[in-house]
Formats: C-alpha cells, structure tokens, sequence
C-alpha cells in the first residue's frame, strides 16, 4: 500500500536567483510540409537552476509536441532550445536526447519489467558510476527495503516513485514529467504531488512537469506556463494568474471563469447577454473595433428560481460547501458558485444577475494567428 513518505515532510524548495538552466527562443513547429498547421507557434519559456515549472493546457494544445523539442525528439522548424547556455536544438542541429542529460517520467511509468527495483533505479547510471546515490533516492522516495522486488510487486505509487528515482538518478540538468500522476488514485495522486517539490529540491533538481490540470499545477508548481492552441499565452507564479490572468483563455481554463460575449457601449460599459455593464481593462491592449468578452468568476453570479425566468439549471455539483451550477441561458452557458441553502433542481427556471459589487475584467476576443 503506498503511503506518504514523512522524511519529505516540511522540505520547501527554495528558488533563489540563479542561471538559466532552459531556454526555449522563438520556436514554431509543424508536423509535415508548408501549409499543414502550426502545433507551436513563437514559444518562449524560461526555466532557473532548482525551479519547477508546470507546463498548463488542454489535450491538442501542443504540450507533448514541446516536450519532444526539448528532449530532443523532433527538431523546430523555427527558433531553438538551450540547455545550461549550450544551443541542443534548431532547424540545422539537434543533439540526440541520449546526449542531453535530461531525465524523463513517463505518465505510464515505464520500468523495465524484467529488472528488479534496484536494477531499474541505477538503470541510466552507465558503469562504473557511484551506486551511492541510487540508495539514497530509493530512500528518499520510500523505497528502502524493496530493492530486490519487481515492478509487478509493486503498487500503482510505488511504481511511479521509482521512476521518478530512476530519472534523477544520473543527476540530470533538467527532469521532464509527462502527466506523472494521471493514472494513480485520487489519494496517492495527491500524497505523490505533495512529495514531488521535495524530492526535486532534495535533489536540487530543475523540473518541467505537464498537466492538464490546473489545480494540480497551482498547488507545486513554482511558476507555471499556459499553453493555448499552441500559443503560450502566460507564464507567472500560481498567485499572479489567479489574480491577474492576461488573456481571457487564462481566466477561463485556470479560474474556470465565464467569458461573456460584449460589446463596447462607452469607455467602461459594455452589452453582453446579463444587460449592460461596467468593467475595466485587464492590461491587454485592446483594439477599439475588436470584439471584445468580460470575465465573471462564478462566484460573482448571483442565482434566483424563477418560473417565467429564461434561464434553466442544465447541471448541478454538490462540491461539499457549496452548489456548483451550470446554467442555459439562451447558446450561452454559464458556471455559477452558490451557497448551499440556495439550491435549484434539474431544469428548474431561473434569473442570472451579477454582484454589484464585482470587479470585471474586460479582454479581447484572440483571433487565429496566420503565418506561412
């Protein structure tokens, strides 16, 4: 049975200024020949010595298709990527991922089922390294005690705690996770996420980790980047896209907010489906005839049963404290947070309304990017 490793306990990682340990510089990437679509368009992304940086979006937003440029799997077709200064990818060079020294957890695990815990975890050591320091990652991650076990002897966390021992065992410049936890239970998922900062801090270790999960990557990570369609649309500590997203797709899939349709009224009012309302911009530039949409958290919607209202409750989630609402109004579908006492049935009729007191954020609708 896994369980959470108490050493780990208290270990904070602590980023302080340091060098550059990835760069990624102006990459654009396509699989096939001029005209098929772009999967990375003009990517910058910067990770320090010691830091661990989520890699944040949707399924098809491109965050495989950078970590294979990183590692060293497919070549850019524009823009490069360094590691420690070194240029290790560009249109003209690539070196192979064997000569990178960057290690990798895979989402399934990937050890080697013919070799025991040990053999699996000095596996990437090459001869004639120090062993020394395999022991102390299988201790580190709770695995002490089972070297001569095998993978299928082992639990689902377990599995996963060694091979993240596995990939820092050769002591890497820079450790890529790929969904790490997506295939263990709701409780070891959330002891392994807990411990990972960790164990990469024990380690000092610089770590890359991709999630489709935006909790998940608030809770760990230091830093965290937003990709978009192949856009990076931000990259800021967890604090700072809660409370300053950039662009509306930030607010929408990390805040799970509602971006309503608007149109500009005067400088600070606009008119969506809820009625005409003032909000103020939040920092992007905005064209003055670009069509425009307003951030509403769910918490800022206000709710009432009403049996001529024409809105209708199409979902609802008991979340403990509170009721989560998905409500019809019209094409447009909203999320609402509302108290427990306010509780609506199936398809009820109802009237949306906002806070007063709200502050919204008014941004521009993104239009596609073309560039041949």
């Amino acid at each position: 049975m896994d369980q959470p490793n108490p050493s780990l306990s208290g270990v904070k990682r602590v980023v302080q200024p340091s060098r550059q340990r990835l760069q990624v510089e102006g990459l654009w990437h396509r699989f096939g020949g001029n005209g098929a679509p772009w999967v990375l368009q003009e990517i910058d992304l910067q990770l320090q010595e010691r830091e661990l940086v989520g890699l944040l979006g949707p399924s098809g937003c491109g965050k495989t298709s950078l970590l294979r440029l990183i590692i060293g799997f497919d070549r850019p077709c524009r823009g490069r990527v360094l590691l420690d200064g070194q240029e290790v990818s560009s249109p003209t060079w690539l070196r192979p991922p064997e000569r990178r020294n960057i290690g990798m957890v895979f989402q399934d695990d990937a050890l080697f089922p013919h070799l025991s815990v040990w053999d699996n975890a000095c596996f990437g050591m090459g001869p004639g390294r120090d062993r020394s320091r395999a022991s102390w990652l299988l201790e580190l991650v709770g695995l002490a005690g089972l070297e001569e076990r095998y993978p299928h002897e082992l639990s689902g966390g377990q599995r996963q705690r060694l091979a993240l021992a596995r990939a820092l065992a050769p002591a890497p410049s820079l450790v890529l996770l790929d969904e790490p936890f997506s295939n263990l239970d709701v409780e070891v998922r959330l002891h392994l996420r807990s411990e990972l900062p960790g164990v990469l801090a024990c380690c000092g270790a610089t770590g890359l980790m991709v999630t489709h999960d935006p909790e998940e990557a608030l809770a760990i990570c230091d830093r965290v980047a937003v990709l978009n369609g192949g856009h990076l649309e931000q990259c800021a500590q967890p604090r700072q896209l809660v409370e300053a997203p950039t662009t509306g797709f930030v607010a929408s899939f990390v805040l799970q907010a509602n971006l309503l349709p608007a149109q500009r009224v005067d400088e600070q009012t606009v008119s969506t489906p809820l009625g005409m309302l003032r909000c103020r911009s939040s920092g992007t530039a905005i064209d003055p005839i670009a069509p425009l949409q307003v951030l509403v958290r769910p918490e800022q919607l206000q709710l009432q049963a009403d049996a001529q209202g024409p809105a209708s409750v199409s979902c609802r989630e008991f979340l403990g404290r509170t009721w989560l609402y998905r409500i019809q109004l019209g094409h447009l579908t909203l999320k609402l947070r509302q108290p427990l006492s306010n509780a609506l049935t199936l398809h009820q009729r109802c009237v949306v309304g906002i806070d007063p007191a709200a502050e919204l954020l008014l941004y521009p609708q993104r239009l596609p990017l073309v560039l041949v």
